[in-house]
């Protein structure tokens, strides 16, 4: 056990480095010699885990499109909106997530023409990400009858793409999250059911109570040692005037008023 957690942690730290050299230097730049300094592994080790740049990149690639687990949500749509700010956050402060989209927009291999072979990868991970959603939104009623959940999500997955390129450009992505909460204040009154649109919560700090919420739970069961909070199990009574959870699936719901779309 302690062996297979070391090789984790070796493997963690390998594409922590990578991300980094490919946000700094982009692909065709960076080397595995520098890559291995900023590791601080052998470079042995670096090949046990990844067998090339290529299949290094490719696992930059998986890691930043896994973004864990969110609180569900009452509406599909609110989840979409969370999916959008969660990922903005991530732009700004995680560099797995920065060297992805990086690569995705890096076209050419190190030598030669060809595609690079994680071109693409991302985009259509996104695409099939917020069409998935709105299927399930679909299915809810939660969409206009004219809405077509493949090419909405073509059209959210291109638009975040350009808005947060632009972003990069002039201000580093200082001002991104305001940027993906125009755009959906723009994009959802088109495609939601009107009477959905005041109870989407588009706050600023949206990514980070989710995040927050995330840790909480995650402390809250660890606590617990049997699958659920610690104020959940027999015996263990609840402090006096703490409130019941009353979003969906025991989540509390969030103390902030939301901020509309308008």
């Amino acid at each position: 056990m302690a062996r297979q957690a070391r090789a984790i942690q070796t493997r963690e730290s390998i594409l922590l480095a990578a991300a980094a050299v490919f946000d700094e230097r982009g692909y065709s730049s960076a080397t595995i010699t520098e890559i291995l300094q900023r590791a601080g592994v052998t470079k042995g080790a670096l090949y046990f885990h990844f067998a090339s740049k290529e299949e290094l990149a490719l696992g930059v690639v998986a890691a930043q499109l896994d973004v864990g687990e969110l609180p569900p949500q009452r509406t599909r749509l609110q989840e979409l909106v969370d999916h959008g700010m969660l990922f903005a956050h991530q732009l700004r402060h995680d560099p797995l997530t920065r060297a992805g989209v990086g690569l995705a927009m890096d076209h050419r291999r190190e030598h030669g023409d060809d595609p690079a072979p994680f071109h693409g990868t991302p985009y259509q991970s996104w695409i099939d990400r917020i069409g998935q959603v709105l299927a399930e939104a679909d299915r809810h009623g939660e969409l206009l009858p004219h809405v077509v959940p493949d090419d909405t999500a073509q059209l959210l997955a291109g638009a975040f793409t350009g808005i947060q390129g632009m972003s990069q450009t002039l201000c580093e992505r200082a001002d991104l999250t305001h940027r993906v909460i125009v755009l959906l204040q723009h994009v959802l009154p088109s495609i939601a059911q009107p009477s959905l649109l005041p109870t989407l919560d588009l706050g600023a700090d949206r990514a980070e109570r989710l995040l927050a919420a995330r840790v909480g739970t995650a402390a809250g069961t660890e606590r617990a040692g049997d699958g659920r909070p610690a104020a959940e199990r027999p015996g263990t009574e609840r402090p006096a005037g703490a409130q019941r959870p009353t979003g969906e699936h025991g989540i509390p719901s969030p103390r902030r008023t939301p901020t509309a779309v308008r």
